[in-house]
């Protein structure tokens, strides 16, 4: 089973890097600490995040949950949706329909 869409798909990943980059500690998945992510350029953090965005966007086809730093995402089948959501209650909504 994968993420069911009908945007297009880069729409889709760029809206998952803007929201994923909003969690502050994002670097975490990574195995990376504050220091050595503050140290790259934020073109090259935005790159990674990408990268991860373009992971994660088919890994929750088998695994609709997914907990990156202090923040999580979730696959929402029904709606056709993916919840991006960070500390503090901040939450992001990207449809794929």
């Amino acid at each position: 089973m994968g993420v069911k869409f009908k945007r297009e798909y880069e729409d889709i990943v760029e809206e998952m890097t803007k929201a994923i980059f909003s969690i502050q500690d994002c670097y975490d998945l990574f195995e990376m600490s504050q220091e050595e992510w503050s140290m790259m350029e934020q073109e090259e953090q935005i790159d990674c995040i990408r990268t991860l965005a373009d992971d994660i966007f088919y890994g929750l086809g088998n695994l609709p949950n997914l907990t990156i730093g202090s923040g999580k995402i979730e696959y929402d089948s029904e709606n056709h949706i993916l919840k991006v959501s960070s500390v503090p209650q901040v939450t992001h909504l990207i449809h794929l329909i």
